[in-house]
């Protein structure tokens, strides 16, 4: 059409695979409607016809304002502000994505893994090979799309002003092989690359150290403005808990965690040593 990029669309009957999938559709068949090329629409938008072609081609998300620009210029009040709010939780579930939208306000996240490493420090091939194991009856694509997901947690770290991270890792997370030598040899790399950074801190939690303060992972997320909470996972979701005892509990349980792992920088020794075992 005038010289534009060509779009693909779902074939007939087959609605699109995601959030953000829909809302690039809508946007260009609410666009063909009006009779509009891409560099119309972003006149009227306020955008340039390489954003327009960009969203369309699912390569961009649509900003807040280029949703609100839409419903102007359709005359939809509310619709494309809704679709793009639904489509920013793509890659995660209704019950995490609350979770998502805390640790990206957060000034503080506290983490404590067993037997996994946390997800925004995972390295795709990872992540992937634990969707795969959770999720065996999924389709790839939707497994990329979970993994996608959680790739994008770890934007928060490359802010201007991130939080300050800290994990304590169990040794299991180091010992579990998830999805073989190689990708765990990987992933242990970029344990330490990440722990190059002054945000984040990292520290094991040795099998030597005895019974850990704690048999499950858990976060805590603590804030500029407002009470911090404390978020645990289960088989089936997780649970964020903003009851004050339960997180002063939960913070003294990691204040010991934290006592009985080793140094960090005997730490990131350790988790050297066992990368280039898996290396061998």
């Amino acid at each position: 059409m005038r010289g534009e990029e060509q779009v693909s669309e779902p074939t007939e009957g087959q609605e699109p695979s995601s959030g953000a999938a829909f809302l690039r559709t809508e946007v260009r068949s609410w666009r063909l409607k009006a009779e509009l090329s891409q560099r119309e629409l972003g006149l009227k938008a306020n955008y340039g016809q390489q954003y327009v072609a960009k969203v369309e081609a699912g390569e961009r998300l649509a900003s807040p304002e280029f949703a609100d620009a839409c419903d102007r210029v359709f005359s939809t009040p509310g619709t494309f502000a809704r679709l793009r709010r639904r489509a920013s939780q793509h890659g995660y579930p209704d019950w995490f994505f609350p979770y998502v939208q805390l640790e990206r306000q957060a000034t503080t996240i506290s983490n404590y893994s067993t037997p996994l490493v946390m997800g925004m420090l995972q390295t795709p091939e990872y992540a992937r090979a634990v969707f795969r194991a959770v999720h065996p009856r999924e389709s790839a694509h939707k497994i990329d799309e979970l993994v996608d997901g959680r790739l994008r947690r770890h934007e928060v770290m490359e802010k201007d002003a991130p939080p300050l991270l800290w994990c304590v890792l169990n040794e299991a997370c180091l010992r579990t092989e998830v999805g073989g030598r190689e990708v765990m040899a990987a992933q242990l790399a970029h344990l330490l690359k990440e722990a190059e950074s002054p945000h984040i801190t990292l520290q094991v939690l040795p099998f030597a150290a005895g019974a850990p303060a704690a048999a499950e992972s858990f976060t805590l997320l603590t804030f500029e403005d407002g009470p911090p909470v404390a978020y645990v996972d289960t088989a089936t979701a997780g649970h964020l808990i903003d009851s004050a005892d339960a997180v002063t509990n939960a913070s003294a349980t990691y204040d010991r965690l934290r006592a009985a792992a080793l140094h960090p920088d005997e730490s990131l020794a350790m988790i050297r040593r066992v990368m280039e075992e898996y290396a061998r």
